[in-house]
């Protein structure tokens, strides 16, 4: 017997194509993809065909997008995400996230906005925590934001110092060996955050603030016997850090101090996996006053849809938390670099 099927036509009229069905279609792509079904677009009317039950679904979406357009935004892949996961039943609070600036850059005439949801809770969660945990794969911003997070801080004057650290996980050679002095040994596994500095405030304020001491970027081993107060602490690659080195990070905060923390668990470089400080505070500090933990998936990814398809077929590989470790410094945490390149965000000219 054959199915019946149903058709719908859906009405975008005086919205532009592309801030609703993204650059060459993509959008539309990622909602033929998650359903399975082609759809038609002919001038401003998207035709709908397909079972009654599947016809309710895509008008659901498209609806919500088509609000979301006209409501002045261009439609990202985030939005699709977020809204055929049924996470957004009221368009205006994606439409919102324009208006959410979190941090201007007078370097680039600018402005950081959340591109998400997921980032958006994020971001209130910066401001109403003193330590938030943000864990997740790479390119859902998670460094990014909390560097935004942090230069706003300053801006505003909440803050005298910024302090950004990593851990360095050596990767087939001992530091000791590797030329150059202390800086340059170390300088692969800090320029990340360098660079996502840089193009936020650009290379010269960085050295600037990096020679008035506003500015720290260190390995998290020069943490131990400081105090930060009055400032922004930031733990980039959280996972690679190790029980004790992760206790240490957190029990230097001072009087009005906040640290993030970021990682992502499927990507631990040390020998013993499960003695990341990261999956210890992920259990034992979970519900503490004070405290908050984002967790991202690899539906928040918001760099090209094809990188949450890779992170998807790595994290089914079974010997992924045991990577070979014969990559040179600097290319060891090459693919969780939220850093140095911003996918994770949207910046808006003014």
């Amino acid at each position: 017997m054959k199915r019946k099927t149903d058709k719908k036509t859906l009405s975008f009229a005086g919205i532009d194509p592309v801030r609703l069905l993204g650059v060459k279609d993509r959008n539309l792509r990622l909602v033929e993809d998650h359903f399975g079904t082609d759809i038609t677009v002919r001038g401003d009317e998207i035709i709908l065909i397909g079972s009654a039950r599947k016809i309710a679904e895509l008008s659901a979406v498209w609806g919500t997008l088509i609000t979301i357009a006209g409501n002045g935004r261009a439609v990202t892949e985030g939005d699709v995400v977020a809204v055929m996961r049924g996470e957004s039943d009221q368009p205006e609070r994606i439409s919102a996230l324009d208006k959410t600036v979190v941090y201007y850059s007078s370097y680039r005439r600018k402005s950081v906005v959340p591109r998400s949801l997921k980032q958006k809770e994020y971001v209130d969660a910066i401001a109403d925590n003193d330590v938030i945990f943000a864990i997740g794969p790479a390119g859902t911003g998670k460094t990014f934001l909390a560097i935004a997070m942090a230069l706003a801080a300053l801006k505003k004057g909440e803050i005298d110092k910024i302090f950004v650290s990593r851990p360095v996980v050596e990767a087939g050679e001992n530091l000791g060996f590797l030329p150059g002095d202390i800086q340059e040994k170390i300088d692969p596994y800090i320029r990340p955050i360098f660079d996502a500095l840089s193009y936020l405030v650009g290379k010269e304020r960085v050295q600037r603030m990096i020679d008035s001491g506003v500015l720290e970027i260190a390995p998290l081993a020069y943490m131990r016997g400081r105090t930060l107060d009055n400032s922004f602490a930031v733990l980039d690659e959280a996972q690679n850090s190790t029980v004790m080195q992760m206790k240490m990070f957190l029990t230097r905060l001072g009087v009005n101090a906040k640290a993030i923390v970021t990682g992502d668990i499927t990507q631990i470089d040390l020998a013993d996996p499960g003695k990341s400080g990261l999956l210890t505070v992920n259990e034992i500090l979970q519900g503490v006053e004070g405290i908050k933990f984002i967790h991202f998936g690899e539906e928040d990814v918001v760099r090209h849809r094809l990188v949450r398809r890779i992170i998807r077929a790595f994290s089914n590989l079974s010997y992924r938390n045991s990577r070979p470790s014969s990559a040179p410094p600097g290319e060891a945490n090459e693919n969780n670099n939220d850093a140095a390149v911003p996918a994770g965000t949207e910046i808006k000219d003014e």
